[in-house]
């Protein structure tokens, strides 16, 4: 099936960050997207309507009439096992999960595929914005809700000759296909971030993690490369045991408009990709002064009781002190408040010890509930209090706060006029804004 000759097709998930960079780049083939999701608020619903994509409201039977040629499905609500995506296969809708449909809309170009436990949304959206400015009309698909310099996390260019895949490490579809999905494309250029241990369903233990991450590096080709972060030492680690083509890279000094210096790392890796294809210094300075950022990277979301609250997805510990060094070196003066849900179970209690040396460089500290993945059954006995606990072993000044309703009412109390509020954590927590306007 070439998928991108078809006229329709549905997203099971379409407001998932992936999927719904998948069916931008299908409505710009120009293939009919129809799609079903949970009435869970997004960070992907404006970005969805502004294109005018709509959705039903739950998976079933119905949301396939009329009868699309294709059904992709998200990794969540249960994948493969979805009653939606069961019922397709009983109608005989093809079916293909967002990992399979990724490494097919990128067939045909030269994939640049951005990997590693942080950064590599920002880094794809800053390579995209780079080729984009350019001239060289870059196809992409990145996981986030929005990029503001491109109005779009994804897009399908006929004319341009690569694809910016973010390459995500998890699984094609949890308890059905545990491959990584990243397994799937056939890339020309990869850009690795950082490795880190994360996914612990996934991956037991950090050497699980990097066996993934090895055998990815090794599909570079003998004209391809790799562009290495070389701080950090679990890749450094992995590549001097593969004979393929290699560049590192470290900190720059990009004029941006992003903070933190885990920033100037993103920028250095976009620019040795733009390097590979030749493109020249100024347009590569060009494309990175023109990058705002992207959805929960660092944004700015207003004021509130005289207060700036930011967001960020940040929700691995490496990410957090990343995030919350870098707002503490560029507003040494203001008392930082961090407002942290913790995202799933399995990765609270793996890196217990880790996320309680987190957050020395904020001021105050809130816990939320953790917010539990729709794949996890077991609380392995951990939860938002006992997180809280064992910060205040290195953080005193930290409190348990509940869900978000009970967050509005510790920040009516706590947040003092001039604080920078950051709230961190790759649930449902930016969902907090609405309840505040």
């Amino acid at each position: 099936m070439n998928i991108k000759n078809l006229h329709t097709i549905h997203f099971t998930g379409i407001k998932g960050v992936g999927m719904t960079a998948l069916a931008l780049c299908a409505q710009d083939l120009g293939i009919q997207v129809t799609g079903s999701d949970i009435a869970e608020v997004f960070v992907t619903d404006e970005t969805l309507k502004r294109r005018g994509i709509s959705w039903k409201i739950g998976f079933n039977k119905e949301n396939l009439k009329p009868k699309p040629e294709l059904l992709i499905t998200t990794g969540a609500h249960g994948g493969l096992n979805n009653p939606e995506v069961v019922a397709a296969r009983e109608m005989g809708i093809p079916v293909m999960t967002h990992a399979e449909a990724l490494a097919e809309f990128a067939s045909g170009k030269e994939t640049i595929a951005v990997c590693g436990v942080g950064g590599k949304s920002t880094t794809s959206a800053m390579i995209a914005n780079i080729f984009a400015a350019a001239g060289l009309h870059p196809s992409f698909a990145i996981g986030v809700g929005d990029i503001h310099s491109l109005g779009a996390p994804g897009k399908y260019d006929k004319e341009g000759k690569v694809f910016v895949a973010e390459a995500d490490e998890f699984a094609i579809s949890p308890g059905v296909d545990n491959r990584p999905r990243f397994s799937l494309l056939s890339p020309k250029v990869i850009v690795a971030t950082n490795i880190e241990h994360d996914h612990p369903d996934i991956y037991p233990t950090i050497e699980d993690t990097k066996k993934a991450f090895s055998e990815f590096f090794a599909k570079v080709p003998p004209d391809g490369l790799l562009i290495a972060n070389e701080n950090n030492q679990n890749i450094m680690e992995i590549i001097k045991n593969l004979s393929i083509p290699v560049k590192n890279y470290t900190l720059s000094d990009f004029k941006l408009k992003v903070l933190g210096d885990f920033n100037q790392l993103n920028a250095s890796a976009a620019a040795e990709v733009a390097r590979f294809y030749d493109i020249s210094e100024e347009k590569i300075k060009k494309g990175l002064v023109k990058f705002t950022g992207t959805r929960r990277r660092f944004e700015k979301m207003g004021k509130f009781r005289g207060a700036d609250f930011y967001d960020d997805y940040a929700h691995t510990p490496h990410e957090i002190k990343s995030v919350l060094s870098a707002v503490k070196q560029n507003f040494p003066e203001k008392r930082l408040v961090a407002i942290f849900q913790p995202h799933t179970y399995s990765r609270t209690k793996t890196l217990l010890s880790e996320f309680s040396r987190s957050f020395s460089d904020a001021d105050m500290v809130a816990i939320m509930d953790i917010y539990a993945s729709a794949r996890e059954t077991d609380d392995l006995g951990m939860s938002g209090e006992l997180l809280t606990e064992e910060i205040k072993k290195n953080h005193t000044n930290t409190f348990y706060t509940g869900d978000k309703k009970a967050i509005l009412s510790w920040i009516k109390t706590n947040v003092k006029p001039g604080d920078i509020v950051l709230t961190l954590g790759a649930g449902d927590i930016f969902q907090i804004y609405h309840l505040i306007k």
